[in-house]
């Protein structure tokens, strides 16, 4: 009986398996082809541009049209035929949509560890236009008028599945000049491929602006409204960050120690100690790091867990200084910067009203208008 059931479960596990490969596979399809129909049609507006002397009169006749004659079918909007030319444009060395759907899912799966330096070869090219969605392109082409970035980018919505407002709010605090920036040792305590996946994973600055401090504040109220705002905040450190916990309790030698903030990384399959510290980077920050890293590795970390690695954030630092303090120290470990760009002074802080108050005052303007209706009823 247990072998029938077992037999049962591992068929409905591959089942499942396949029906997920088919709507993914169907879905990667779907993107190529719209994407390769618009190309046409942008490259089909703009050839006849050229060739008849069409201004941009012709578009919402154009608009208009394919309105009255395919009614069933969105997406034709003046401004949308205007994007598709501009999207042709922008790629029209690149036949959009030619790539095999089965090449296309072997694509998503592989490019994933492709260093930064190597994303923009012509052959993926077109593999990552493919793959991207027509709402990220739109953002993308307007926003990043850079090649190389914008391919980077596409990588990055394509591994972290940003949605458009997240992809907004990332070009807006220029990720893309954040990411591998952070002062490390990864070179000489971890392996080579690893190493270089580190390196990708960690930013500097960090940028907190969904935080609301006091111009004076502490390391304690940072660490409070950084976990207030957690989803924020694992935005914010990237794809695969998990949350375990605030004030991590370690015990070594009867001696209790305590973590500032303690991560779990779901793709390096490793833990990730952060400590915040307030004002400029000291060498004594190092040592602390590095007694916490060999803590969690030998305590709580798992025979098959990547090393422990360490993430010190301060305010500001000095490149040499701070390389210098890595040096000789046999645990992995980043330095980076961290800013507050919405930071209150305490008067004003105090001033500003509650959510009660705001919910309060809407409620009373509410009844005073619906009783200036009713009067009005009233007296008609």
């Amino acid at each position: 009986m247990s072998n029938d059931l077992n037999l049962y479960n591992t068929l409905l596990h591959d089942i499942k398996r396949r029906v997920r490969q088919g709507q993914l596979r169907a879905n990667l399809k779907a993107n190529a082809e719209m994407l390769a129909a618009y190309w046409d049609i942008g490259r089909m507006i703009h050839e006849r541009q050229q060739k008849e002397g069409w201004g941009a009169g012709v578009i919402p006749r154009l608009a208009n049209d394919l309105k009255n004659e395919l009614a069933e079918i969105k997406g034709f909007s003046e401004r949308n035929l205007k994007t598709m030319i501009q999207f042709y444009k922008e790629y029209s060395d690149f036949p959009i949509g030619q790539l095999p759907v089965a090449q296309l899912q072997e694509f998503k799966n592989s490019f994933r560890q492709l260093p930064v330096a190597k994303l923009h070869p012509t052959d993926i090219q077109n593999d990552l236009i493919s793959l991207t969605g027509w709402a990220h392109h739109i953002i993308l082409i307007q926003k990043i008028k850079d090649l190389p970035n914008r391919y980077w980018y596409m990588q990055q919505c394509l591994i972290n599945g940003w949605s458009r407002d997240t992809l907004v709010e990332m070009i807006k605090t220029s990720v893309h000049q954040r990411q591998g920036n952070a002062v490390n040792n990864f070179d000489t305590t971890l392996p080579q491929m690893q190493s270089a996946l580190v390196k990708e994973m960690l930013k500097d600055p960090y940028i907190f602006d969904f935080t609301t401090l006091a111009t004076e504040y502490t390391e304690r109220d940072l660490e409070l409204q950084l976990v207030k705002h957690v989803q924020e905040f694992l935005l914010e450190l990237g794809a695969g960050f998990a949350f375990v916990g605030r004030q991590y309790r370690l015990e070594v030698s009867d001696r209790d120690f305590y973590i500032d903030l303690l991560f779990y990384h779901l793709k390096m399959r490793c833990f990730v100690v952060v400590e915040l510290k307030k004002g400029e980077f000291l060498p004594e920050y190092v040592g602390k790091m590095n007694f916490y890293c060999s803590a969690v590795d030998d305590t709580i970390k798992h025979d098959t867990d990547a090393p422990t690695i360490g993430l010190i954030l301060c305010q500001g630092k000095d490149k040499l200084f701070a390389e210098y303090a890595l040096r000789d120290i046999n645990k992995p470990i980043g330095i980076s910067d961290y800013e507050l760009t919405r930071m209150l002074p305490n008067n004003l802080k105090s001033s500003l009203p509650s959510i009660e108050d705001i919910e309060k005052e809407l409620n009373e303007k509410l009844k005073v208008e619906r009783g200036l209706i009713a009067q009005k009823k009233t007296s008609e």
